[in-house]
């Protein structure tokens, strides 16, 4: 594979789920492309598209009622669209690993934690029993969990939900993939606990060249550790920069919404200021811009004009018509 080339690319991703109460647009149009040993952070409220922007990647949208209705998803060069399940299934775990969102219900209850790292392991790598019994315990420790050698033995149910989100992540690096999709991995983890897992992430960046794509609601994180930001709304991207330009210079309303609603810490008491209104139901979608609606800069073709995604400077796209002067705006 061509060293300059993305490991991933995304392009025109359009991901629906077919019900009885309409079509769901949950990703409709993402383009993005991460290479070898980056971070790309994808930043947005519940329901913009974010997860299921993950899951198509991997070929686990359930049909029905969802499907990738149109774009193309290029892993090393090959187009994972056009690959059989049973081809992905050599890919996932592997290649391209996920820690998943929610801990709670990611580990089959009925096996203890050895029979599913190990069998995670085994499945991928041409390893012993033992020699992935060994690998499971070195990166149980990595990952912080108390006394390895004993708790692998356990069962998730005794396991709080904070450690189970650990185990999660020491399978996803159990074959140190090429790719790893962490989808709110540190929601469930205290503060140090966090810390010693970005680091372990980075450390296995550094070793594999591994590329991250970091899902979270935590703008802190993002800070930390992203090279690159995608902030989605309404199954779109609204904004794209790198890390350093979104924080310094974020130019759509909906990105400056999501940084002024951080908690400051201030001499002074400072109300917190929230993004007004609720993201728009995904079954019917306002005509023009899907966030107007929420917008204290709205500008009457806003109401009628969905734009496109453009590019001001230095790889900073926005998709705002903000920045067309011809526009009258209605409230400011």
């Amino acid at each position: 594979m061509d060293t300059d080339a993305p490991l991933l690319d995304v392009r025109n991703l359009h991901t629906h789920f077919f019900t009885k109460a309409g079509t769901v647009k949950a990703v409709d149009g993402v383009d993005f492309s991460i290479k070898p040993g980056e971070t790309l952070g994808i930043v947005g409220e519940s329901g913009s598209g974010k997860s299921i922007t993950a899951m198509s990647i991997l070929g686990l949208i359930p049909s029905p009622p969802g499907k990738i209705v149109d774009g193309e998803i290029y892993f090393k060069g090959e187009n994972l669209l056009d690959k059989k399940e049973k081809q992905l299934r050599k890919i996932r775990g592997k290649e391209i690993s996920m820690v998943f969102q929610d801990p709670m219900t990611s580990l089959n209850p009925v096996f203890s934690v050895e029979k599913q790292m190990v069998e995670t392991i085994r499945a991928h790598e041409n390893f012993s029993k033992k020699q992935a019994r060994e690998r499971a315990l070195e990166l149980l420790d990595l990952v912080g969990i108390p006394d390895p050698a004993k708790r692998i033995a356990n069962y998730p149910h005794e396991f709080s939900g904070g450690m189970r989100q650990r185990i999660m992540i020491a399978i996803a690096l159990s074959c140190s993939p090429s790719l790893l999709i962490a989808d709110e991995p540190t929601t469930a983890l205290d503060v140090t606990i966090q810390a010693q897992i970005l680091e372990l992430f980075s450390r296995m960046q550094r070793e594999l060249n591994m590329a991250i794509i970091m899902i979270t609601h935590d703008l802190g994180v993002v800070s930390e550790v992203c090279d690159r930001v995608m902030v989605m709304y309404a199954g779109k991207p609204a904004e794209f920069a790198r890390t350093t330009n979104l924080f310094d210079h974020g130019k759509h309303p909906y990105t400056l919404g999501l940084m002024n609603s951080i908690p400051k810490i201030t001499p002074e008491k400072q109300k917190l200021q929230a993004i007004d209104g609720v993201p728009p139901d995904l079954h019917a979608l306002p005509k023009g811009c899907s966030f107007a609606p929420r917008c204290k800069h709205a500008m009457e073709n806003c109401l009628s004009i969905d734009p496109v995604l453009k590019e001001m400077d230095d790889n900073h796209h926005v998709r705002c018509l903000l920045y067309d002067d011809s526009k009258e705006a209605i409230s400011t």
